[in-house]
């Protein structure tokens, strides 16, 4: 990705970030020494371990390791590819973005620029349509029976679309936008058997759908006449910018919260996610047009570790909630589901009840598994054996989605409670139930697997690459003096040799250029880790000297084991028995042999015996 932009642009970009100055405008930075610190955004933490190192302009948390430089935070944290963080930074200093154009890629930037000009002004137009026009007043009577008060209506940015078949079309040919442009926008459709376009979204109450970035990328319209035959809501269909299974409703608004809380609550509409949102209970998402799917959840995921499911009191609703079960599994949230009184939704139980009163609502809301065992009791009949063999096959297909031996165990413990027969005979069934199903992958309970860390570097290893990262004066010596098979560790074997290749090419640019170089997030956090380090380093002239002997003699000890391994052999023949022995002898005498001080200049060190 980093390839088809310059690093020129990549360094001009970059200089013109500030990383405290983008941080500090996401998270609270305290100052620590010469560093910042501040509470975590990626995992939840009581004490700062986040460190922000203003000279390196580099990140690192040394609680769960991530780091990197301004384009790896906006990057993680606003859950942006590469790129998109490129041009978010070049953006926000006013930098023009120069690409080097793979085929067709421009071209595709250019529709998905377009489309969010055209998302962005006809929000525009339809907030002042809502706001100013006589005919908007049937959709501020809507608001105004609601309770959505002119705050939320603002800050949501509600609109109303005209009740035309061709507003958007005529407003799209005065702003120039080709036909071709809105058909892709899914604004306007063709009209079948017959030339013309007409418009999607006709008098209805219109509600903006953003990105994570804040920026409008879809609508969904509901209508307000009384016409039973009209659908209540439209939404854009998928197009370049909108797909309706990976955008989640008011998440641009409520990823702070979310992080802060550690929770969120999932419910089904918008105006239950707005009045919930006005209520003082901000960490709050809908699924958009679509029921919740996997990518819902993996991005959730990035922000919580709970969700808990509010949806409406009917049995549509209950249902929803069960639907949920399998893609919230396998993305590893723990499930509650909070169960509102009939009639209500979020939004009229907020209206009648208050904010408190649904936050301790949420408080109280029971596991998934209880909810579903109450569920199964209220629909089936307990005292018939069809209801009760029912609830037995339901409650025991949901917990071998799991693979929890804990759960099962506790569920069959309440099922069988429930159903009024011991638990024994339960647990057999839910057996029985495991058995005869394809075995679920223990990790569906837990959530995918975190990507294998490996084992971690020697102290030796990574104190040089904090020595040749902190200290540019002291990479020529080093770069004469190590030998990168010293090196047992791959990824400080990488960094290291990176760091010699651009002393010898001259074409270093500093430690945070360097992390772009690299999209191994494994090898990033161990530059960062390295460079993160608030004491000042003493003496870095002996340290790197005597680090790289210690190197050199764990090197030459693996050499001399291999020899004595190979001596150890009966059947050797006499000149090879003498030949290895010679060997041992140079290494231990290497071994014995100080490394020339940094000051006595760069020459390079007599190379070890072959095989170190």
């Amino acid at each position: 990705m980093a390839g088809i932009i310059p690093p020129a642009v990549l360094d001009q970009i970059r200089a013109a970030n500030d990383i405290v100055d983008v941080i500090g405008s996401s998270l609270p930075l305290k100052r620590a020494g010469a560093n910042f610190v501040a509470l975590c955004p990626f995992h939840r933490e009581k004490t700062p371990s986040f460190n922000v190192n203003p000279q390196r302009q580099i990140f690192h948390c040394f609680g769960c390791h991530k780091g990197g430089d301004v384009f790896a935070f906006v990057r993680e944290y606003e859950n942006l590819s590469f790129i998109e963080a490129v041009r978010r930074l070049a953006e926000r200093a006013r930098i023009p973005l120069e690409f080097e154009r793979e085929p067709g890629q421009g071209q595709a930037r250019f529709l998905k620029d377009t489309l969010l000009q055209v998302h962005e002004q006809l929000t525009q137009r339809w907030q002042a349509a809502l706001n100013n026009d006589a005919a908007g007043q049937v959709a501020r009577d809507y608001l105004t029976r609601r309770g959505v008060t002119s705050e939320a209506v603002e800050l949501f940015r509600l609109g109303y679309a005209p009740d035309a078949w061709d507003d958007t079309v005529n407003w799209a040919r005065a702003k120039d936008f080709e036909t071709s442009v809105m058909e892709q926008s899914g604004l306007i459709i063709r009209r079948e058997g017959a030339p013309g376009h007409y418009d999607r979204f006709r008098g209805r109450l219109m509600f903006p759908i953003c990105d994570e970035q804040g920026r409008v990328i879809g609508f969904s319209g509901r209508v307000l006449s009384g016409d039973e035959k009209t659908a209540k809501y439209v939404n854009s269909p998928e197009t370049p910018l909108f797909t309706k299974g990976r955008v989640i409703y008011g998440l641009d608004k409520a990823k702070r919260a979310l992080l802060d809380a550690g929770r969120a609550i999932v419910c089904e509409g918008q105006l239950d996610l707005i009045a919930c949102y006005m209520a003082g209970v901000q960490n709050v998402v809908a699924p958009q047009g679509t029921a919740l799917t996997s990518d819902h959840c993996r991005i959730l995921k990035r922000y919580v570790d709970e969700a808990v499911l509010c949806f409406d009191a009917d049995a549509a609703g209950q249902s929803a909630a069960l639907r949920a079960l399998d893609d919230l599994l396998g993305s590893g949230l723990a499930i509650r589901v909070a169960v509102l009184p009939t009639p209500h939704d979020p939004d009229s139980f907020i209206k009648e009840r208050g904010g408190p009163a649904f936050r301790e609502l949420i408080q109280q809301a029971a596991g998934f598994f209880d909810f579903l065992l109450a569920r199964l009791c209220a629909t089936h009949d307990l005292a018939a054996d069809r209801g009760r063999v029912a609830i037995l096959g339901g409650m025991a297909e949901a917990l071998r989605k799991t693979g929890n031996a804990v759960l099962i165990d506790t569920y069959a413990q309440k099922t069988a409670l429930r159903l009024g027969v011991s638990v024994e005979s339960v647990r057999t069934e839910f057996k029985k139930a495991r058995s005869s199903a394809r075995p679920t992958p223990a990790r569906e309970a837990t959530g995918p697997a975190p990507p294998s860390e490996g084992p971690r570097p020697s102290p030796a290893e990574l104190w040089l690459v904090k020595l040749l990262l902190l200290d540019d004066d002291l990479v020529p010596w080093a770069a004469a003096h190590v030998r990168p098979e010293w090196l047992q560790h791959p990824q400080t074997k990488q960094i290291i040799e990176r760091r010699f290749q651009a002393h010898a090419q001259g074409t270093w640019r500093g430690v945070a250029a360097m992390l772009a170089e690299f999209e191994n997030p494994s090898v990033q956090r161990l530059i960062t880790e390295a460079v993160s380090e608030s004491r000042p380093l003493a003496n870095r002239a002996t340290q790197v000297r005597e680090v790289t002997e210690r190197l050199r003699d764990l090197a030459l000890d693996r050499a001399v084991g291999r020899i004595t391994q190979q001596m150890a052999d009966a059947n050797l023949p006499d000149e090879t028995r003498l030949g290895l022995l010679r060997q041992h002898k140079e290494l231990q005498a290497l071994k014995r042999k100080p490394l020339e001080p940094l000051e006595a200049g760069d020459p390079p060190a007599a190379p070890p015996a072959s095989g170190v």
